[in-house]
């Protein structure tokens, strides 16, 4: 019996004895089977093969970013996000060792997961049972969660805010329970985390929006300015997204105006004709 884990996405699936015909995360239309086809692994694996580790990487104050080097599967980044002693993981990779335990217990472990959305979820269940953390997930997604657990626990609505100064905000678009966090950076300037249900693009001072970002498809119009709408009511002056692309200030007025933009671009009012 194993926990098989998608090479491709690297979402975790519930124990079995076989490795699971298909990744249901990789066959649906926002992400992709790999050109070589389904594989599958285990996390006993990727630790036994001493190819992998994780660099932890101090961001600024209360902020460290976490990476799998080399890249295994999709590759974001996860942030520790520490506010008034309670330590928030912010997004989930699938690699995951002693190593990283007890560097991660060094910056005081692991109070709660939340995630952005299920391209995200990885290795999530053993991540909370290593720090003993529930995982909040927006029930809208359910349906998605690979490998049950008592951890996790579904919340519903537009907000939850799980201690004062940091809150998940439901912004859909991307899938229907899709996060963002806002962070008050302790008192300080605020930061919003967005995973890629907003995607920072090369030319740092944009953003854009998409329904699939390996198959390229956008995000139509109207769904864009409601997202543009409830995220104008944020408090935040940085942005990060799942890739460590970082807008570092003005980012609130940096996505409105991306917004504008996509909008005038699927409208076709931004191109001379």
């Amino acid at each position: 019996m194993n926990y098989y884990i998608c090479e491709t996405c690297g979402v975790q699936y519930e124990k079995s004895t076989a490795e699971p015909s298909e990744c249901k995360i990789c066959t649906e239309e926002r992400q992709y089977v790999s050109v070589d086809g389904q594989k599958w692994t285990t996390l006993d694996q990727l630790v036994a093969s001493y190819q992998y580790k994780n660099k932890i990487t101090f961001v600024e104050d209360g902020l460290h970013s976490i990476k799998t080097i080399p890249t295994f599967g999709i590759g974001q980044t996860s942030y520790l996000v520490q506010n008034s002693d309670f330590n928030l993981l912010w997004d989930c990779i699938t690699y995951i060792d002693n190593e990283t335990l007890t560097r991660i217990n060094e910056l005081g472990g692991i109070n709660a997961i939340a995630l952005s959305h299920p391209h995200y979820y990885s290795s999530q269940v053993e991540w909370a049972e290593a720090f003993d953390a529930p995982i909040y997930i927006h029930e809208d997604d359910k349906a998605w969660v690979t490998r049950p657990s008592e951890h996790i626990v579904f919340w519903s609505g537009e907000e939850l805010i799980l201690q004062e100064g940091i809150a998940l905000h439901r912004v859909g678009g991307h899938f229907k329970g899709a996060t963002v966090l806002e962070w008050q950076n302790n008192k300080k300037e605020g930061v919003l985390f967005v995973g890629d249900i907003i995607r920072v693009v090369a030319d740092r001072r944009w953003v854009t929006f998409m329904y699939s970002y390996p198959n390229f498809i956008p995000l139509p119009t109207n769904i864009v300015k409601r997202i543009a709408s409830q995220i104008d009511t944020f408090n935040f002056e940085k942005l990060f997204d799942a890739f460590h692309r970082v807008i570092e200030k003005d980012a609130k007025e940096r996505v409105q105006i991306s917004a504008k933009r996509y909008i005038a671009a699927l409208e076709n009012n931004l191109f001379e004709t």
